[in-house]
């Protein structure tokens, strides 16, 4: 996910407390790219953001309810592997039952 520079912070923060993801990392990029027919240039925030397969529907949605992007750009890379006790640790910060937890508080 990109946003604005010096947004990312912000976005990350409202997702973590979601408990849609377990930890994002947040880059400053510089970003090419076409938009009504001309190539544009911004420096944005990338966040690198590690969630479960099973709530990337959830995520995205959420993401789009937040971003003041018009398309914003949400990508998911499949993780080829991955070590178990990192696994654990995702799928415990992430859990249905912290989900449900933060909605009913």
């Amino acid at each position: 996910v990109t946003t604005p520079k010096n947004e990312g912070e912000k976005i990350a923060r409202k997702i973590l407390e979601k408990r849609l993801a377990a930890c994002i990392n947040i880059k400053s990029v510089k970003s090419l790219y076409w938009w009504e027919n001309e190539i544009k240039e911004d420096e944005e925030d990338l966040l690198i953001i590690k969630t479960r397969e099973d709530l990337f529907e959830m995520l995205k949605d959420f993401i789009k309810s937040i971003h003041p992007y018009k398309i914003p750009e949400i990508v998911a890379i499949k993780v080829k592997d991955v070590n178990v006790e990192y696994l654990n640790w995702l799928e415990s910060e992430t859990s249905i039952k912290k989900i449900k937890n933060v909605r009913e508080s």
